[in-house]
């Protein structure tokens, strides 16, 4: 059985376009500070790196540790929406960013770091799901447009804002643990405003939660997630423990589907993939995450060891990603709204993508800053253009019921392919560098080099090998975006609904009861 109500009653109340401009806020601030504490430590991780006394291996894991918890979790909260108040949850998931935000500002070591990162990761995971399934509630998707175009262009700016800020606060009096205790004010504000702000119809379904699922999905998505992660770094790809790590997975991943299959509220349902629209959207997705997630991490190391810029600096060389990202989404949001066509944005984005991953293919230590702002500006363009509109399509294609679930897979796979690609490109990158310097690694250990303690030849000699690394990233993810393009064509364009999810959901429910 399932019961509606707001405020005790059964009516769903449509928002004003005040109370809309009011619960957005809210859910803005939240999302633009959590997503902000994944991104803010790329250009300070050279000096937490070299504080903490960690290695290499240990600077993709501090970015990679916060992907995997929050692309495993992903599921269970979009299918919790589903179930239970999405305010609370939303709440929830922020209140875990605030502990783990805590703990890895005054984290003495990078174990302890690593740990809050993964209470991060957890609060990251609800937010990326349940603040589209809240707008989707509450926006028609023929309105979302306009919305989803603000949404774009905060993940953006707080996606690509996030290495300016950590610049400025590792070269201020502050030093790197401010990156993580800066956010935590707004986000308790961010809590208050939700609670004043945000009302939503309270859905309550009696049955159980597919908890069984959620676990061997978790179990199996983050064995195969630490598997790519160690991979070639810890033990060789073909190995004893590739081996056992990926049967593991794929066991866990079977049993999963079979569970999902049968119980009858699943964390991800099976029929969403008989979805034409849906399943490109995820394939898409996963390939456009190892494109977004790699550029943004491995650019601000590039920029400082590669150009010896200072982390304040690098920040500064990302504005034209922002500016493309933003730009992108709110011009596209907008159009959206106002004519009601979306596939030939995410068309565009996606020819964008390849082509501006191809550009930084060509890059080495020394070139122009200016070339490097072009290719960060198509870059940006594409991305801000493609990562909201896929969801926007999806959300347009399914039952009001499955929205959370439709919503948080296509955010599920997008971290995945984002988590996957750090990890493969991280150690793709630590590899090369090592080849190029001969075996030495520059640092010795497998270390992070510090440039300024180094001889001139020895200097001169690790920003060659940086430069040639990262542009070899860069070129490997081409055919990836190749994939999401071909991926994207097939995509059918569908008029946009004009009712909001929770209207859609009375109806359906209704429906249901009649018959």
């Amino acid at each position: 059985m399932t019961t509606t109500s707001a405020g005790g009653t059964g009516s769903v109340a449509t928002l004003t376009p005040r109370q809309t401009v009011q619960a957005m806020s809210g859910l803005m601030m939240g999302l633009f500070v959590a997503i902000l504490a994944g991104t803010v430590v790329s250009t300070a991780l050279p000096r937490i790196i070299s504080d903490l006394q960690a290695s290499q291996s240990s600077y993709t894991w501090v970015v990679t540790v916060e992907l995997l918890a929050m692309t495993a979790t992903v599921p269970l909260w979009g299918k919790l929406a589903d179930l239970y108040n999405n305010k609370l949850l939303v709440q929830l998931s922020l209140g875990f960013f605030v502990v783990g935000s805590l703990v890895a500002g005054f984290a003495p070591n990078i174990e302890v770091l690593l740990g809050s990162r993964v209470l991060q990761g957890l609060g990251g995971g609800g937010l990326t799901a349940l603040v589209q399934i809240v707008m989707a509630a509450i926006i028609p998707p023929r309105e979302l447009g306009r919305y989803s175009g603000i949404f774009g262009a905060v993940f953006a700016s707080a996606t690509v804002g996030g290495p300016l800020l950590g610049g400025f606060l590792v070269d201020s009096p502050l030093g790197w643990r401010a990156c993580f205790l800066i956010g935590v004010p707004f986000v308790l504000v961010a809590i208050f405003l939700l609670q004043r702000t945000l009302h939503l119809p309270t859905v309550r379904r009696d049955v159980r939660i597919d908890w069984w699922g959620a676990f061997f999905i978790t179990a199996g998505v983050s064995t195969l997630l630490v598997w790519v992660s160690l991979a070639g770094k810890n033990y060789e790809w073909v190995s004893g423990w590739s081996f056992v790590l990926v049967l593991v997975g794929l066991l866990s991943l079977l049993a999963a589907v079979l569970i999902e299959r049968r119980h009858p509220e699943p964390i991800i349902p099976m029929d969403l993939f008989r979805n034409r629209t849906v399943t490109l959207a995820i394939v898409a997705s996963t390939l456009v995450g190892v494109a977004m997630f790699g550029g943004s991490v491995f650019l601000a190391q590039y920029f400082q060891i590669a150009q010896g810029y200072s982390p304040t600096a690098a920040g500064l060389m990302g504005l034209p990603m922002i500016i493309g990202m933003m730009g992108a989404s709110t011009v596209a949001g907008a159009l959206i709204t106002k004519y009601g066509k979306w596939k030939i944005y995410l068309v565009v984005g996606s020819i964008l993508l390849p082509i501006g991953l191809a550009l930084f293919g060509t890059i080495e230590a020394h070139t122009s800053k200016y070339m490097l702002w072009s290719f960060m500006l198509v870059l940006g363009i594409g991305i801000g253009l493609v990562m909201q509109n896929l969801v926007l399509a999806a959300q347009n294609d399914v039952p009001a019921r499955e929205l959370g679930a439709a919503t948080s897979a296509v955010s599920f796979f997008r971290s995945m392919g984002g988590t996957i690609g750090v990890s493969v490109l991280g150690a793709i990158l630590a590899n090369r560098v090592i080849e190029e310097l001969g075996g030495s690694g520059g640092g010795g250990g497998g270390a992070v080099p510090n440039l300024a303690e180094l001889p001139p030849a020895a200097r001169v000699a690790v920003e060659n090998a940086y430069g040639v690394a990262t542009a070899e990233l860069f070129m490997l993810s081409v055919p990836v975006a190749v994939l999401a393009l071909i991926a994207v064509v097939f995509i059918k364009e569908k008029p946009l609904l004009t009712t909001t999810a929770t209207e859609r959901l009375a109806t359906e429910e209704t429906d249901k009861l009649d018959t």
